[in-house]
C-alpha cells in the first residue's frame, strides 16, 4: 500500500512543477517512463520509475508507460513484457495501455515529409563514418555534406524511395538542417530516419526506414500530451534539439513539453549498463536477467527485495543534478530496514551440529510456541517443537572460545532460543579429532524463566532434528569485487574488463535444517532466519517439497568492515 510520504521528499523538480501548476502553465500533471525494450529494467530505472510515477502520484495527475522501440535490431516482445511487470511489482499502474514510439511512426513520417517542404530536412548519401568526419569535435565547426543542398523536389522523391525500400541498408539518411557550426554537436544536422530492413515486433514488415531517438521522444511527448519530460543527465545536450523539433513542427497538442534532467544512479560494486548486464548474461557469467546477483530489478525481486524497500532507497537517493554515486550499503540499508518490520521470524540451521539431549524425557521436556514477528502479534505464532536430538550452529560451540564468548562450550551453559537452558556434559570427536557431536542435559526448570543462582548469557537458535527439513540455501554477495568495475585501467591506461572484476564467491548453496512450515510457503515468502539473515523462497525453483531460499541480505552492514 503506497502513501504520498514515500514520495515527499522536496526536490528541484517538484519545485518547477509547483510553480507550472501555481503560475497557470499547467493545470495537470503528466509524465511519462519511455524505457526502450533492449533488455531488463535495473535500479537505475527502478530511480527513474519511483520518480515518474511517484510525481503523478502526489500531484494526482497520471503517468504514460511508453515503449521507445525505434531500435528494431535489438528490441523483442520479451523485454516489453518484463518491463510491464516490473513497474507492476514496484507498485504503480501507468494511464490507460501501454504506449509505444511505434504508434506514432506514420505520424512522424509525415512530420519529416513537412521539415523536408520547408527546407529543414534533407536526404544525405554519405557513410556513417563520412558523417562523423564531417561533424567536426568538440573545438573544430563540421561542414555542411555535400548533399545538404539538394532541391525540396529531390528530397521529397528520395525520401519516398527510401519509405518504398528502394536503396539499400545505410546508404542514404535523412538529416535535419540545423547548423553545422553549432557550438552544441547535436544540432549539427542530426540523422533523424535511417534505412534498417529489421522485423519490428510491434510493426511487422510496414518499414524500412526508422526513426531516430532524439527526434521520436520530442515529438512522441507532444503527442502524448506530456508536461514534464525527465531524462538523465547525458540528455542535457540533446534538449535544444528536442526543442528545436517542437519548435519546427506543427503542434501535436495544447500542451508543449519541457525537457528537465537530473542525475542518473551510479551504484558502486554493480554495474548499469545494459549491454555489460546483456554480455554477462550472454556469456554465462549469471544464469539470466532475473540472476539474484543482478541488479535489474526482476533480479531483486528473486533476490527478495520488496517493493517497498527499492521504493524507500529511490526517496532515499534523492532527485538532484549533482553526482549520484550510491554505495550498495544503502540499497542494502533500506530493503533491510523494510524487511525488518514487514517478515516473519524462522529458525534455520545452515551449519549443523547435532547435539542429543541426555536427559530428554517426551514426558516432561515441553515445546513451546513462538511469534513470527517480536512487535507484531498479529502475527500469529508458531510451535517449535522438541526431540531428544537437536541441530545447532556448529559456529556457537566453541572448545577454545575467545573473550567475551557468549555460546556454548565445554561444561558452560547456553539457552537454546524459545526453550531451555542446556549444558555441554560431553563433546563427541572422530578419528581425526573433528567434533561431530555434542551431548548435553536440559535444565528442566528454566522453560520461560531464568536458572536459580546463576546467569546465563548466551542465546542459541536450534531445531529439532525429528521435525526439521531439509532445504537448500543460496548465499549471495555482491557480483563484483571492485567498487567501479567498469572504470579500473591497466598499466597502460585503457581500461581492464569488467569481467575481470566477478566476485567468485558471489554465490554458495548449501543444504540446511529449516522449520517444518517451509513445507508450505509458496515462491517469494520472504522470512528473518533469526540471527542469520533475510531470506526469499526462490521464484522460481522453490516448492513445498524441496524448499530453495536466497538469502536477501544480512542482518547488519557487514561490508564497512571488508573496504
Amino acid at each position: 500500500m503506497m502513501n504520498k510520504e514515500q514520495f515527499a521528499d522536496n526536490h528541484f523538480i517538484r519545485n518547477i512543477i509547483d510553480e507550472d501548476l501555481a503560475g497557470g502553465k499547467h493545470s495537470f500533471v503528466h509524465t511519462r517512463f519511455p524505457p526502450e525494450p533492449n533488455g531488463y529494467l535495473h535500479i537505475g530505472h527502478a530511480k527513474s520509475i519511483c520518480l515518474n510515477f511517484g510525481l503523478a502520484y502526489i500531484y494526482d495527475g497520471q503517468c504514460n508507460l511508453r515503449f521507445d522501440d525505434t531500435n528494431p535490431e535489438k528490441e523483442n516482445e520479451e523485454y516489453v513484457r518484463a518491463i510491464e511487470e516490473d513497474v507492476r511489482w514496484l507498485g504503480f499502474q501507468w494511464a490507460g495501455q501501454p504506449h509505444y514510439a511505434s504508434d506514432y511512426f506514420d505520424k512522424l513520417f509525415e512530420y519529416a515529409v513537412g521539415l523536408i517542404k520547408d527546407g529543414k530536412a534533407y536526404v544525405d548519401d554519405l557513410t556513417a563514418e563520412e558523417i562523423r568526419e564531417y561533424r567536426g569535435t568538440l573545438t573544430e565547426p563540421g561542414k555542411n555534406s555535400p548533399y545538404r543542398e539538394r532541391s525540396i523536389e529531390e528530397n521529397l522523391d528520395l525520401f519516398m524511395r527510401m519509405k518504398s525500400g528502394e536503396f539499400p541498408d545505410g546508404s542514404k539518411t535523412l538529416r535535419l538542417k540545423i547548423d553545422m557550426a553549432s557550438g552544441n554537436i547535436n544540432l549539427r544536422d542530426p540523422v533523424i530516419y535511417r534505412i534498417r530492413r529489421v522485423h519490428h515486433h510491434n510493426t511487422g514488415d510496414k518499414w524500412c526506414i526508422y526513426p531516430m531517438y532524439d527526434y521520436t521522444h520530442a515529438i512522441s511527448d507532444a503527442i502524448e500530451g506530456i508536461t514534464h519530460s525527465l531524462c538523465t543527465l547525458e540528455f542535457e545536450a540533446h534538449r535544444p534539439l528536442y526543442d528545436w523539433v517542437l519548435d519546427n513542427i506543427p503542434a501535436p497538442s495544447a500542451v508543449r513539453p519541457r525537457q528537465y534532467e537530473f542525475s542518473r544512479l551510479e551504484l558502486l560494486y554493480s554495474i548499469t549498463s545494459k549491454r555489460k548486464l546483456n554480455q554477462l548474461v550472454t556469456e554465462g557469467h549469471v544464469s539470466g536477467w532475473d540472476d539474484p546477483r543482478m541488479p535489474t530489478i526482476s533480479g531483486m525481486r528473486r533476490r527478495g527485495y520488496t517493493p517497498e524497500g527499492l521504493r524507500l532507497f529511490a526517496k532515499r537517493v534523492g532527485i538532484s543534478k549533482s553526482e549520484n554515486t550510491v554505495d550498495m550499503s544503502v540499497l542494502e540499508g533500506a530493503v533491510r530496514e523494510e524487511l525488518e518490520e514487514s517478515a516473519p521470524r524462522m529458525i534455520a540451521v545452515l551449519n549443523p551440529l547435532k547435539v542429543e539431549l541426555v536427559n530428554y524425557d517426551a514426558a516432561v521436556s515441553q515445546n513451546r510456541s513462538a511469534p513470527y514477528h517480536p512487535n507484531h502479534p498479529e502475527m500469529g505464532e508458531r510451535e517449535l517443537p522438541l526431540s531428544k536430538t537437536i541441530y545447532i550452529e556448529a559456529d556457537d560451540f566453541s572448545e577454545d572460545p575467545p573473550k567475551g564468548w557468549q555460546r556454548l562450550v565445554p561444561g558452560g551453559e547456553v539457552r537454546l532460543r524459545y526453550s531451555y537452558v542446556i549444558k555441554c556434559e560431553e563433546v563427541v570427536k572422530n578419528a581425526a579429532g573433528r567434533v561431530v557431536a555434542l551431548k548435553c542435559s536440559i535444565d528442566h526448570e528454566t522453560l520461560g524463566k531464568k536458572p536459580e543462582g546463576r546467569k546465563v548469557k548466551g542465546v542459541i537458535h536450534w531445531l529439532s532434528a525429528e521435525h526439521a527439513v531439509p532445504a537448500t540455501v543460496r548465499l549471495y554477495d555482491r557480483l563484483f569485487t571492485e567498487a567501479r568495475p567498469d572504470a579500473v585501467r591497466g598499466e597502460d591506461g585503457n581500461y581492464l574488463p569488467f569481467t575481470d572484476f566477478l566476485n567468485p564467491d558471489s554465490m554458495t548453496e548449501t543444504g540446511a535444517w529449516v522449520e517444518p512450515l517451509a513445507n508450505s510457503l509458496p515462491p517469494e515468502s520472504r522470512y528473518q532466519f533469526e540471527r542469520l539473515g533475510y531470506f526469499v523462497t526462490d521464484r522460481y525453483d522453490h516448492t513445498p517439497d524441496a524448499p530453495v531460499f536466497n538469502r536477501t541480505v544480512g542482518l547488519k552492514d557487514t561490508w564497512q568492515n571488508k573496504e
